[in-house]
């Protein structure tokens, strides 16, 4: 008799050898990034150092970038410009307003743990003991080693790669931006473009003003949302022509989803557009529907492109409704409603929140970038926000 053949599903033993795959394919990539971080901050370091104790200048970091070409030539990005903006980074890192703002906000932690042992040459003193060995004294075998003044690296550095470190250098002016920057595209998971686009439109000022454009529902209900929710959105990315109607609008925004989803914040994933709510045997139409993943519910948003109506302020509540009583799930919270305009009276939105019982927020939303932000609130809560999403 032929031998019986045992068949089985394969699939949950293929999606694990992949999930493995991935993990360590992160693992590897976070790594790298934390080496090159690492490395910028130790040659700042002792390049900073010559360049005060020893008189080092342009030409001597010149015929240092002209040494490291000539032993490896493929060594990448060690030119006498990328040096100095080593230099720049330990010493904006290093210095009393960085530090005093590092202080004040209790980011004093236990500063990040050396770099493990497998990114070191064998050759080389483990980074702990802040000393470096001298490329003369190894081509002759010898390991005598050159001290030089070092702090460690403090851990909220490693949380973003040493690219987006430069953009954050190259485009902020103050401290208080750079931290922010550094925290913000750690928890944003944001790439060189989506950091550089951050800046440019702003979002520090956005992130912290005022949220005065939310219910008080809405704050009570979440409290995290002042921060995980913008009251401005910034879409020049659409392209919109100077008159446009609300479904040019909405298929833009559909059709650019995900620099849409990375304005709001990489939280809010994408549900559905004119999306159908039947109550009384009639349908209605919400123009955007998404899941906030911290916030653990639906998010409707209406789109006018003009100033805000209260009336519009009834519809989107109705919503909401028709949200929590057919859609929501018993472990999700509250629906939330954001009313997207093109402006927005402040006395008018303040008169309709105040009578508003759902968690509703008005937002508005510019084609263009205009400069300009008013930030009043502290850089402390959200601090405390990023702190508490640590643990």
């Amino acid at each position: 008799m032929p031998k019986e053949i045992q068949t089985y599903n394969t699939t949950n033993d293929f999606a694990r050898v992949l999930q493995i795959i991935e993990t360590y394919r992160t693992q590897a990539a976070q790594a790298v990034n934390h080496a090159s971080v690492i490395t910028a901050w130790e040659v700042g370091a002792f390049v900073s150092d010559k360049i005060k104790e020893a008189g080092w200048g342009a030409k001597v970091v010149q015929q240092l970038a002209e040494y490291i070409h000539t032993q490896n030539p493929t060594l990448k990005g060690w030119s006498r410009a990328n040096i100095y903006k080593m230099v720049n980074f330990y010493e904006t890192y290093t210095s009393a307003a960085f530090n005093g703002l590092v202080e004040r906000l209790k980011l004093n932690k236990p500063l990040m743990p050396t770099l493990s042992a497998q990114f070191v040459e064998a050759e080389t003193v483990p980074f702990e003991t802040a000393q470096i060995v001298s490329s003369e004294m190894r081509q002759i075998g010898k390991k005598e080693i050159v001290s030089f003044k070092m702090r460690q690296i403090p851990a909220l550095l490693i949380k973003t790669g040493w690219t987006n470190h430069q953009i954050i250098l190259n485009r902020c002016s103050t401290p208080e931006q750079c931290l922010f920057y550094i925290l913000y595209a750690e928890y944003e998971h944001l790439q060189n473009k989506e950091l550089e686009r951050a800046i440019k439109t702003d979002t520090y000022s956005r992130v912290l003003a005022d949220k005065k454009f939310q219910s008080e529902m809405l704050k009570s209900t979440y409290p995290k949302a002042e921060v995980l929710l913008k009251d401005k959105a910034i879409l020049e990315f659409l392209g919109l022509p100077s008159r446009y109607k609300e479904t040019r609008l909405r298929k833009g925004i559909v059709q650019h989803m995900r620099e849409f989803i990375t304005e709001l914040g990489k939280d809010f994933l994408f549900v559905d557009e004119e999306h159908i709510l039947e109550v009384g045997g009639k349908n209605y139409r919400c123009d955007l529907l998404f899941y906030h993943r911290a916030l653990q519910c639906l998010v409707a948003i209406e789109l006018k492109t003009t100033e805000f109506d209260p009336r519009d302020l009834g519809q989107l509540e109705f919503y909401l409704e028709a949200l929590d009583q057919t859609e929501k799930r018993s472990n999700e919270n509250p629906s939330i409603g954001i009313l997207m305009c093109k402006d927005a009276n402040p006395e008018v939105v303040r008169y309709a929140l105040n009578r508003s019982m759902s968690p509703t927020m008005i937002a508005k939303y510019e084609e263009q970038l205009k400069i300009g932000g008013v930030i009043q609130r502290s850089l402390e809560e959200f601090v405390e926000f990023i702190s508490e999403n640590e643990k």
